[in-house]
């Protein structure tokens, strides 16, 4: 008896397990991946270029909806950051610069050697971002901003396998840590570019406001119009005139024509851009696409979401270049005490770089916040209550009985036809009686307070 079911239950645990072989063969086939799962630090595997990740999803999900996975992923789950991550990422910088400049503007009415930095704002914000990128970079693999949010930059290396199906290719992405070049074209691409892109925005208004005054006034040349007055005043001759305008005239003329190359050029440079840039971000949010912008797919760099072993690595990896660089000092001892101290000054620094950085711009709206709801509440006016209405006139002893019923007229005793009030007194008449007594008597018939015709004023209602 027993020696019958042994067979039999050994026979059917290998029927189970050709049939799950060949679930997951026809599930390779089918290679159904999702792309905000996948792990950069995680290599795939053979079986189709699926992970371990995908395998397990799949294994719990026999059906998935690519669409409602990528609706629907809000949470962050994964090393793939959401839309929302990158979208925060990219535009704090700009948010850092409109604040830092709004700080220097307030700071500027008090300290008025403020303004020079003002005036050079592009290069000084671009001087700031090259020194916090650079550092960012070099320690945690991630960009400024990118650091805040706990991402790092990994470069992607896509090698085509041997095994190819007909109906879809078998290439494997591989992720690793950025080489120096692509450090090197990250500053460039996160710190040059905008400061070109800026000024070149500065050029192009410059260009359309000439343009617009030209327009409006005429094309008159201002420097004729300064000579002619200065010879007017007999300060210089003309000799010197013509000679300055002859050596400059070929400058500002080379000037003019690249101000209007740029003037005519920026506007399509900025359209593809931002074009491009859109085109990349909707392919993102789709998960069609690993990439977030041109500028990484130019690169060849994911973005991804930092663990807790690639913390860990970052930080030894400083401690080490920080240890390196104390080995490198040279000098006495003394000269190397003053450089040590000035060393862990610079790395102190950097460290808290970021968050002071931040946290210093919070800090200075919520005190502009306070400060300027206090001035508002000083500077509002005084809201006093409405004063009560005054007492209503008093009847004169002469003057006209009021009636019990106040529907009628106290001149007629009839229910008022076509009321009218007098505004001197406010009380009600009949049109035709009021109109004939004031032409009469020149005043109220209950006051007896002077009135023409022209206080009369006819009151409309509903019945």
């Amino acid at each position: 008896m027993t020696q019958d079911v042994l067979p039999t239950a050994s026979r059917s645990s290998l029927f189970t397990i050709r049939t799950e072989e060949i679930d997951w063969k026809q599930k390779e086939n089918k290679r159904i991946i999702f792309l905000d799962n996948y792990d950069c630090n995680e290599e795939p595997q053979k079986l189709g270029g699926l992970s371990r990740r995908s395998k397990r999803r799949e294994r719990s999900d026999p059906n998935p909806n690519p669409s409602i996975e990528m609706l629907f992923q809000v949470g962050g789950q994964g090393a793939r950051p959401t839309f929302f991550e990158m979208a925060a990422a990219q535009q704090l910088p700009a948010s850092l610069r409109a604040a830092l400049t709004y700080s220097l503007g307030v700071f500027a009415l008090r300290r008025p050697f403020l303004h020079k930095v003002l005036d050079y704002d592009d290069e000084f914000f671009s001087l700031l971002m090259l020194v916090l990128e650079t550092h960012s970079l070099r320690t945690t693999d991630a960009s400024f901003s990118e650091s805040l949010y706990g991402l790092r930059r990994r470069s992607v290396n896509i090698t085509p396998t041997k095994h190819t199906s007909d109906m879809e290719s078998n290439d494997r992405i591989r992720h690793s840590g950025l080489k120096k070049r692509q450090k090197v074209l990250s500053v460039a691409f996160l710190v040059i570019l905008p400061y070109v892109k800026s000024k070149l925005h500065a050029i192009y208004n410059q260009e359309r406001e000439a343009r617009l005054q030209a327009s409006l006034w005429g094309h008159d040349d201002v420097r004729l119009d300064d000579a002619d007055f200065l010879l007017d005043q007999g300060e210089i001759s003309h000799g010197q005139i013509q000679a300055s305008s002859e050596a400059g005239s070929s400058v500002l003329d080379l000037k003019r024509k690249i101000k209007a190359i740029i003037g005519a050029c920026y506007p399509w440079i900025h359209a593809t851009n931002e074009g491009l840039s859109f085109a990349y971000q909707l392919l993102y949010l789709l998960d069609a696409t690993g990439f977030y912008g041109p500028g990484l797919h130019a690169l060849g760099v994911h973005v991804c979401r930092a663990t807790g072993q690639e913390l860990m690595d970052s930080s030894s990896r400083i401690s080490k270049i920080r240890s390196r660089e104390r080995e490198r000092l040279r000098g006495p001892s003394w000269l190397k005490a003053i450089q040590r101290v000035l060393l862990s000054c610079l790395y102190t620094t950097l460290d808290y770089a970021q968050t002071g950085l931040i946290a210093a711009v919070f800090f200075f709206k919520m005190m502009e916040w306070w400060y300027q709801s206090a001035e508002e509440r000083m500077s509002a006016p005084t809201v006093y209550p409405p004063p009560p209405p005054p007492p209503p006139p008093k009847v004169a002893r002469d003057g006209i009985p009021l009636p019990q019923d106040r529907t009628l007229c106290p001149l007629c005793s009839q229910k008022r036809m076509n009321p009218s009030v007098v505004t001197v007194s406010g009380f009600v008449f009949c049109y035709s009686c009021i109109f004939k007594y004031v032409s009469q008597y020149k005043r109220c018939p209950i006051t007896l307070m002077p009135a023409t015709v022209e206080h009369i004023r006819r009151l409309f209602h509903d019945l």
